[in-house]
C-alpha cells in the first residue's frame, strides 16, 4: 500500500503522456497545414517501407451520453448521420492518399470514439474496404476497435474479423448498478459477457475489457465485486484506468454527479491498488501505466521485448512513425509534428469537402522537444531511461534537481546516464515524467488543464 503522504505530496494534475509536448503546450502560432504536410512527406518517405503507417479513425457517435466520458462525441439515436460520416472521412483519406509519393503500407488500425460498433456492419465494412483498396496491408497487421457491449453484435465482430481485425476493446467501467446509473452506463454482466463469448468463439486473439476506478460511489467492495466478475471471462488484457475528473471542459458531461460523491485521492489509489494486486493474482500482469496483460497476450510480449509503444491511441504493442488520424477532432503525428483535426462535425465535413486537410492546430517539434520526448517515452514503456555522457545533468539541471525529490522519496533510482523507476514509483510516473516536461517548467499553467495524477 501507497505511503498517504506520499499520495497527498503527488496527487497534483499532470498529463497522461500519450504526446509530448502535451496538447495544451503546442505552439500554434509557429504551425501551418504546409508545415504539417512537409514534416509528413519526410517522415513518410523514411519510414514507409520499413515499417508500414497507423491509422486511426474516430467515430464519434452515441446513442446515450456516458457522463464519465471526456472524449469528442455527437449523441443521437438517427442512424442516417453513419453514411454521410463514412464519405467525408474517405474523401479526408484521399486527400491524404494525394500528397503521399507511394502507396501506404497499413500496420496498425484502430477504431475509437464516441461508439464505433453505433455505425452497422455493412458501414464498417464498406468504409474499410474502401481504405484498404488505396493502400497495402502490412503482413504484421494489428487492426483493433473499440465495441459498446450493449450494442455490438455477432455481425460486427465477424464482419471486422474478416477485414483482418483480431484486437477487441469492450468497454465495462464497473459492474455495480448505483455506480452505472451515476455514470449513465447501463449494461449487465449478461452482455459483456455475451459479446466476449462470441469473440472468443469467432476467433478474437486479444480481447480486453476497460475498467475504472476513482469513479462516483465506488469502494473496495465494488472494485473487488467487479474485477471478480471480470475473472469468470478472463480478457487477455485489461485497461484499469484512473477516472479522469475533468468538468471544467466544455460538453463532457462530467456534471451527472456531485464532487462529494468521488473517493478522496487516498480512497482512489487505494482502490487501485487492491484493484492491482486481485489482477496480479489472476495471473496479469502490469504494463506501463494503467494496463494489465496475460503472458499469453501480445502487449506482454512487447514489454519483454521491449518494443511496446504509446502514442494517442494509447499503448500499441508495436510502432510506426506516422499515424493519421482520420474524422473529427483526430490527432496525427509523424514523430516531428502533431495535428489535430477540427473539433465539430459541421466544420470537419465544411472543410473536407472544400478539399482542405481539416486540420485546426499542430505542433513542429524542435530538437530539444525531440530528446525530451524520447526520454518521457521511454518512462512510459519501460520504465526506464538512458542517456550518454552526463548530457541532461550539463544541458538540464533542472530535470535533475526535479528528479532528485523523486530519488530522495525512494521512487527511482538515478545514476549518471540513467533513470530506472522502482516498482513503489509506478505509481506516480506521470509526475516524475513531468520533471522531463520543460515546457511545462517554463510555464506552469494557471487554470485547470489536466486530471490528477492519483
Amino acid at each position: 500500500m501507497q505511503n498517504n503522504t506520499l499520495i497527498q505530496k503527488y496527487n497534483v494534475p499532470g498529463p497522461r503522456y500519450t504526446s509530448y509536448p502535451t496538447v495544451p503546450y503546442w505552439d500554434e502560432k509557429n504551425f501551418s497545414s504546409e508545415k504539417w504536410i512537409q514534416t509528413l512527406q519526410k517522415s513518410f518517405k523514411e519510414s514507409n517501407k520499413r515499417e508500414g503507417i497507423s491509422l486511426y479513425i474516430h467515430l464519434p457517435f452515441c446513442e446515450s451520453l456516458c457522463t464519465f466520458c471526456a472524449c469528442n462525441k455527437r449523441i443521437t439515436k438517427q442512424h442516417n448521420v453513419e453514411l454521410v460520416y463514412i464519405e467525408t472521412l474517405l474523401k479526408e483519406w484521399q486527400l491524404y492518399l494525394a500528397l503521399l509519393p507511394e502507396k501506404p503500407i497499413i500496420k496498425e488500425l484502430h477504431l475509437g470514439g464516441g461508439t464505433p460498433s453505433f455505425f452497422s456492419p455493412e458501414n464498417l465494412t464498406y468504409l474499410l474496404e474502401n481504405i484498404f483498396s488505396k493502400a497495402e496491408i502490412h503482413s504484421e497487421k494489428e487492426f483493433s476497435f473499440e465495441g459498446h457491449p450493449n450494442n455490438t453484435t455477432r455481425e460486427h465482430l465477424q464482419s471486422l474479423y474478416n477485414l483482418g481485425f483480431r484486437r477487441v476493446s469492450f468497454g465495462v467501467q464497473d459492474y455495480d448498478p448505483k455506480v452505472q446509473q451515476a455514470i449513465h452506463r447501463i449494461q449487465p454482466l449478461e452482455n459483456v459477457k455475451k459479446v466476449t463469448d462470441i469473440a472468443r468463439e469467432i476467433g478474437y486473439e486479444s480481447i480486453s475489457h476497460d475498467l475504472v476506478f476513482g469513479l462516483p460511489f465506488q469502494d473496495l467492495n465494488k472494485v473487488k465485486h467487479t474485477i471478480k466478475m471480470t475473472e469468470v471471462m478472463q480478457p487477455d488484457r485489461i485497461a484499469f484506468y484512473s477516472y479522469a475528473h475533468v468538468p471544467w471542459i466544455k460538453g463532457v458531461g462530467q456534471r451527472g454527479f456531485k464532487d462529494g460523491d468521488l473517493p478522496s485521492g487516498e480512497e482512489k489509489r487505494e482502490l487501485y491498488e487492491k484493484g492491482k494486486e486481485l489482477l496480479e493474482n489472476m495471473g496479469y500482469f502490469e504494463i506501463g501505466m494503467d494496463h494489465f496483460s496475460l503472458k499469453s497476450d501480445s502487449l506482454y510480449q512487447s514489454m519483454l521485448n521491449r518494443k511496446i509503444h504509446r502514442n494517442f491511441m494509447g499503448y500499441t504493442s508495436s510502432s510506426t512513425q506516422v499515424m493519421i488520424g482520420l474524422g473529427v477532432s483526430s490527432i496525427s503525428d509523424n514523430w516531428y509534428a502533431f495535428a489535430q483535426n477540427v473539433k465539430t462535425i459541421e466544420e470537419y465535413y465544411q472543410k473536407v469537402n472544400n478539399k482542405e486537410l481539416p486540420v485546426f492546430r499542430g505542433h513542429i517539434l524542435s530538437e530539444e522537444d525531440l530528446f525530451i520526448r524520447r526520454h518521457i517515452l521511454n518512462l512510459m514503456c519501460l520504465l526506464e531511461t538512458r542517456w550518454e555522457d552526463g548530457i541532461i545533468q550539463k544541458n538540464y539541471p533542472e530535470i535533475i534537481e526535479r528528479l532528485r525529490e523523486f530519488e530522495a522519496d525512494g521512487l527511482i533510482e538515478l545514476s549518471e546516464n540513467s533513470l530506472v523507476i522502482k516498482e513503489n514509483g509506478r505509481s506516480f510516473i506521470r509526475n516524475i515524467c513531468m520533471a522531463f516536461d520543460l515546457r511545462m517548467m517554463k510555464n506552469a499553467p494557471q487554470t485547470k488543464l489536466f486530471s490528477m495524477t492519483v
